[in-house]
């Protein structure tokens, strides 16, 4: 979302020429008040002018999308925060390869996820991947975080980042082949659907036999 900050700059210049017309001309005829108020204003007017603000740009955090059934809803939100975490290791990352490889990731973690919404039978499924897969990868993220910022250099851990960096492309090949698993049953079921068509058209002579 976008925001507008004002600066304060025009609200000190309004304070600052106040104190110093105080200080400088007498007041104690009507025109001195009138004077001393058009001033200030003058002054806050040409400072808004000069000093507009800036305009930042903030993230709304959002709930995750309820299904009404509490396991669902509670294994969607810790994906949720998975994704978060991961996010945010991400970000404290400068190697651009590996920031891929985490980005990949965190994009079929998603969409497992996301799964959930079309295919509650993958519940169990999904729910071993969370409790098992997800944090023993966002362990070695946070290693290779906690690591990668130390000042200190040497052939162990230098030793684990590569071993880690390496083991995030097997992560990422296992988790694009878990997402791929989840359709094994929807892919069965249109095998299903597509024979029995088939058959139906046969039967009503739409189809050659020889199909």
């Amino acid at each position: 979302m976008e925001v507008k900050k004002k600066s304060v700059a025009p609200v000190y210049g309004f304070a600052i020429v106040w104190v110093l017309y105080c200080a400088i001309f007498p007041l104690y005829k009507t025109w001195h008040f009138i004077a001393l108020v058009c001033s200030a204003v003058l002054a806050y007017v040409a400072l808004s002018a000069v000093f507009s603000g800036k305009t930042e740009y903030i993230e709304i955090p959002h709930e995750p999308a309820r299904t009404g059934d509490e396991n669902i809803d509670a294994l969607l939100i810790e994906g949720e925060k998975a994704v978060s975490e991961m996010r945010r290791i991400c970000a404290a990352i400068d190697e651009g390869a590996l920031k891929t490889k985490i980005n990949d990731i965190i994009s079929v973690t998603e969409k497992i996820f996301l799964n959930l919404h079309e295919d509650r039978d993958d519940y169990r499924q999904i729910k071993r991947f969370a409790d098992y897969y997800l944090p023993t990868t966002i362990k070695l993220l946070g290693t290779y975080e906690s690591v990668g910022q130390s000042d200190v250099q040497g052939e162990n851990l230098t030793s684990m980042l590569n071993r880690i960096d390496t083991a995030l492309d097997t992560i990422q090949d296992s988790y694009v082949k878990f997402f791929d698993s989840l359709f094994e049953n929807q892919a069965l079921d249109i095998e299903t659907d597509i024979v029995v068509l088939e058959n139906l058209l046969k039967q009503e002579g739409l189809l050659k036999s020889d199909f």
